[in-house]
């Protein structure tokens, strides 16, 4: 089976499949047909589905005429009927991994993606989980699942992991040149699942010795992230107290050319991973008796951060003899980064809510964004801001660092600026901008 899939990827013969074509199924799915090898992307979604199959693009980091002209050339379809997964031989699920109320991990997208697969897999046949998850899932969840079909691992097919490393809006790094981990049951399961990478793919191939490594890695990776933003923004909490600006002090400190990696406070984090993926560690920890304190400190700052941001913003306009219960704030922002249309676990989406419980009227402005929806409904912001729009406003918050807000304007006509990201340093004129 192995020789005959080297063989198959050598020669471009592999038909593979994409579960979810979300952020990161869609990007992936769209590399492999790119690669010159037919693509079948599988969602529930009619929508998406029929978006890709009219070659409509709804994803920022996929060039629309990539899109089209690997649609229209027959290298990709999409389908929302998954007998078709026994016409391909490399599966990759990228299916969402939340949290739910409790947060606590909801892999039901995973799993039912896999009893789906178990249905219609076929013999010579390589499964890839890229869902971020807890170290175990792969062995423990999928691979039982899939050996409902009949066929065993190993054998009859090859089960791995290889988690998706997307960050939206990276101008560097994008699927194609990141990187990938691959772990898999089986050092041949590994050896060829990490070909079919090879093949796709421009960034390096890094093998480790387990689906469980590999899943690991990922985490670590956030949560690194995780704890050293927890840190920044626990040390910005107390640098406003005692009246120092930190936005200086990490500059200063960064000027170390060692031992010393800048990371920056926030309103908060979000997106599909940071804020997500320590819960499913310590959550995973508790099974060993663990109790990973470190890093749920660091998710308890993080987590806060939103109602600190609402507690500067009542402070500041009290300075200004003014409440915050009445007032007009405008909010800059409700994507999670600058320059994406993401706004999934977007901490600015709390900020409005704090806002609106302590009676402030709240509107919103994203060029990325026209609307969200949060709990069921749908909020619109308005259209657009200019020199009236912004000095009807008692405050003017700032939670994304869109590169194409008019700074210069917004601090001209803005009655009172509060800056969570920074995205003003470069404006000379300080006198009613407080930073975070």
């Amino acid at each position: 089976m192995k020789e005959e899939l080297l063989k198959k990827i050598k020669d471009k013969e592999i038909i593979v499949g994409v579960v979810g074509l979300g952020y990161v199924g869609l990007p992936l799915a769209v590399e492999k047909a790119k690669a010159g090898f037919k693509t079948i992307g599988f969602d529930v979604q009619k929508e998406k589905v029929d978006l890709v199959n009219k070659g409509h693009n709804y994803i920022g980091d996929v060039v629309d005429d990539d899109l089209k002209n690997i649609v229209e050339s027959g290298m990709l379809k999409a389908t929302t009927d998954f007998s078709f997964v026994k016409d391909v031989d490399f599966i990759a699920i990228c299916v969402p991994t939340p949290l739910d109320k409790h947060q606590q991990p909801d892999i039901s997208y995973v799993k039912s993606s896999a009893e789906e697969i178990s249905k219609y897999l076929t013999k010579g046949t390589m499964v890839v989980l890229e869902s971020t998850t807890y170290p175990g899932t792969t062995e423990e969840l999928l691979k039982p699942i899939l050996e409902k079909s009949g066929f065993k691992c190993g054998e009859d097919f090859y089960l791995g992991f290889s988690p998706e490393r997307v960050d939206p809006g990276n101008k560097q790094f994008k699927t194609k040149n990141t990187p990938k981990v691959v772990g898999a049951i089986g050092y041949d399961a590994r050896e060829v699942i990490a070909a079919m990478y090879r093949a796709v793919l421009d960034g390096d191939v890094y093998e480790v010795s387990s689906p469980a490594v590999a899943e690991m890695e990922k985490i670590l990776e956030n949560t690194y992230r995780n704890i050293n933003i927890g840190l920044a923004n626990e040390m910005t909490i107390l640098c406003n107290k005692m009246g120092i600006d930190y936005w200086e002090v990490v500059d200063a400190a960064k000027t170390k050319p060692y031992g010393f990696q800048a990371f920056y406070p926030g309103p908060g984090l979000g997106g599909h991973c940071i804020p997500l993926d320590p819960y499913y560690l310590s959550w995973k920890a508790r099974e060993y008796g663990f109790h990973t304190s470190m890093i749920e400190s660091s998710m308890m700052v993080n987590d806060r951060m939103p109602e600190y941001c609402v507690e500067r913003s009542m402070a500041i306009l009290n300075r200004h003899k003014k409440a915050l219960n009445g007032s007009k704030a405008l909010v800059l922002g409700v994507a999670y980064k600058n320059d994406i249309d993401d706004y999934r676990e977007s901490p600015a989406i709390r900020i409005i809510d704090e806002l609106k419980k302590v009676g402030a009227c709240v509107d919103f402005y994203d060029p990325w964004i026209a609307e969200y929806k949060n709990n069921g409904q749908v909020f619109r912001g308005i259209d657009c801001i200019d020199e009236n729009i912004v000095s009807d406003y008692d405050l003017v918050v700032i939670t994304a660092a869109h590169t194409n807000f008019d700074y210069d304007m917004i601090q001209k006509n803005a009655k009172i600026i509060f800056d969570t990201r920074n995205a003003m340093k470069d404006i000379k004129n300080r006198e009613n901008i407080e930073v975070l």
